[in-house]
């Protein structure tokens, strides 16, 4: 007898939900500056206390967007623009 396939349960939708407003990608929606490693102020907003970047569900950004942003963090940190790590205080 062959083995049986399982069922993959979904979880159900909840009233929260519904409610929760969906994020949406700050670079789509204005498109006018291009993602740039000299652009600190931005590349901060998309960096946490302690120096890491940000993942995809908080920030809100596309895929495309957050790659984009990535890779720009990592090149500022490189001309020592943005430190790798927060010291701890």
């Amino acid at each position: 007898m062959p083995p049986k396939k399982r069922i993959k349960r979904t979880r159900r939708p909840s009233a929260a939900d519904a409610r929760r407003k969906k994020k949406v990608c700050q670079f789509c929606r204005s498109g006018a500056e291009p993602i740039d490693y000299k652009n600190i102020a931005v590349l901060r907003k998309y960096m946490s206390d302690r120096g890491k970047i940000r993942a995809r569900r908080i920030t809100g950004a596309c895929g495309i967007h957050q790659r984009q942003v990535a890779m720009a963090i990592k090149n500022a940190r490189e001309m020592a623009l943005l430190p790798y790590t927060q010291t701890r205080s």
